[in-house]
């Protein structure tokens, strides 16, 4: 795509993904636009009337009831974002402040926030131009909202915190203070004014922002997943009958019967498959015979957190938020034509619960996987056709079986996890006594995935070598050994950038080219090239 327009009701995971990983520019629908200058004049109207608002004459959070005289309102969200910028631990990288950014923006210019359109242009502009503020990952509780990571972004607008920026006449992106940072763009420090610091940082944006980039990366590694696993069905010579329709057909979850599908079209034409057909074996082991079920069940979880995320993106999750007085209750606060409502939208839980569980599903789907790649390099449980630990000399070399050790470590880090959304700690003098954890759900959630795409890569690496050692296939030149239409091509990807294994080396190298191809989608990508993958 060759560029975002931001209108709060329609950005997508995608565009996330454009936005923070690929530098696609930014632009603010012009209906959107009018909506941001109507909510303004809300605010406007509130502050005339002289009655007290949340969020725009009042303190905050225990010192709602705090209020706050006209001269200091510019003070009093200046000094808000100031003291909620108590974030700690390492920094988000540049692709989670990006998303974080484009998703604060879109929630902005829906219209309900009460900001003026000059602040929604600096963040624009600084998405545009390259301008990222240095946002440390810890201290959000999802309620209200993700609040210290966004006080770190929005220093930057008022040329406070710090910046990473290439500034003019240099190649690499530069440190910087916030007031160089907007220098470097033409941009002049923002004065905040009635509720725009409050606007700014209270929502779920860095939440949404990471569970955006990780599900978009989820839903690439569940079809490596299937692929990877077809390719170990038909390597060990298992049966691709579990996959079939029928079976499907009686129990019509949408995942179990998209995997299914997927095996099926996956080892379409595998001579190895028909090599066996009418073999003695009555079942597969678990690992390969429920492969279907439980990978289906994963494709389920993140189905219902794409439903989630896709909401998120597109809601205002500030609080207060300001409405036409015919949208609002009659004891609203407010005046004849703007009444402000507080509620809990900035709470995290409907992301936080569903990061979780999502979270599970990808431990179960390395749960399968190393166990799959015991099944090839156990001498005690392998095929017959198979040598231990998938080396032709074992005991002199130990091929790969410290790979299998790697693959349990990384599984028992994805089930040690906590599961953060079952947590909360009162905060705020206990007003704000129930808070979601989000942001450490998501966090957790990147985490997990990034150890299952290294399972799932060490599951591909094993089954392109055990591929090596399938009946008579010292009879065929490697590149000729009948694979299914798309397991064929998995084996060659792999092949590509991992040799044989003939001879010990540094096992290292292997399982991490082997990662990289399922992590970068490269894998996914090059196999739906002959294969229409769900």
């Amino acid at each position: 795509m060759s560029e975002v327009v931001l209108d709060g009701e329609s950005l997508t995971p995608a565009e996330v993904v454009a936005v923070a990983r690929e530098n696609v520019p930014v632009e603010i629908a012009d209906e959107a636009r009018e909506t941001v200058r109507e909510s303004r004049e809300r605010v406007e109207a509130v502050l005339e009337s002289g009655e007290a608002v949340y969020g725009v004459n009042t303190g905050f959070g225990e010192l709602v009831d705090e209020r706050i005289p006209p001269e200091d309102l510019e003070s009093l969200q200046v000094n808000l974002v100031r003291s909620h910028a108590a974030g700690v631990g390492r920094e988000l990288t540049r692709e989670e402040v990006r998303g974080m950014m484009l998703a604060r923006v879109n929630t902005l210019v829906k219209g309900y926030s009460g900001i003026r359109e000059r602040v929604v242009d600096h963040l624009v502009r600084l998405l545009n131009e390259g301008v990222h503020p240095v946002v440390p990952a810890q201290g959000s509780l999802g309620a209200s909202g993700d609040l210290a990571p966004l006080a770190h972004m929005s220093l930057v607008l008022i040329g406070e915190g710090e910046a990473d920026c290439r500034r003019p006449g240099e190649d690499d992106p530069q440190r910087v203070d916030g007031e160089t940072a907007l220098q470097t763009v033409g941009l002049d420090p923002l004065s905040l004014q009635a509720k725009e610091g409050l606007a700014l940082i209270n929502g779920t944006q860095l939440t949404v922002a990471i569970a955006a980039l990780a599900l978009h990366d989820a839903e690439t590694l569940r079809k490596s997943a299937d692929v990877t696993g077809a390719l170990t069905t038909e390597v060990t010579l298992g049966s691709t009958v579990p996959s079939h329709e029928a079976i499907q057909a009686v129990r019509p979850h949408a995942g179990q019967t998209a995997s299914a599908r997927n095996v099926r079209r996956l080892t379409a034409d595998s001579e190895i498959v028909e090599s066996h057909r009418n073999c003695d074996r009555v079942q597969d082991a678990y690992s390969l015979r429920c492969l279907p079920q439980v990978h289906g069940a994963v494709r389920d979880a993140l189905a219902h957190l794409r439903e989630a995320v896709e909401t998120e993106l597109n809601s205002a999750t500030d609080n207060p938020l300001l409405f036409a007085r015919e949208d609002a209750p009659d004891r609203a606060s407010g005046t004849a034509e703007a009444a402000v409502l507080s509620g809990g939208n900035f709470h995290g839980e409907p992301l936080a619960l569903r990061l979780d569980y999502a979270q599970s599903a990808l431990t179960e789907l390395a749960a399968m996987s190393e166990r799959r790649v015991d099944r090839m390099v156990n001498p005690n449980v392998q095929e017959p056709h198979l040598p231990p630990f998938l080396t032709e000399r074992s005991g002199l070399h130990s091929g790969y079986m410290i790979a299998q050790y790697s693959a349990a470590a990384l599984l028992n880090e994805c089930r040690s996890t906590g599961r953060p959304s079952i947590d909360t700690t009162p905060v705020s003098g206990n007003q704000e006594d129930h808070v979601s954890m989000s942001a450490q759900s998501a966090l957790s959630f990147r985490s997990v995935l990034e150890n299952v795409q290294t399972v799932v890569g060490i599951e591909l690496l094993c089954a392109a070598q055990a591929a090596e050692f399938l009946p008579d296939a010292d009879e065929l030149d490697d590149t000729d050994i009948e694979h299914g239409v798309g397991t064929g091509v998995a084996y060659e990807t792999l092949r590509e950038v991992v040799p044989k294994l003939d001879a010990d080396r540094e096992t290292h190298v292997d399982v991490d080219r082997a990662r990289t191809l399922v992590a970068s989608g490269l894998l996914a990508e090059r196999v739906e090239g002959v294969v229409d993958l769900e």
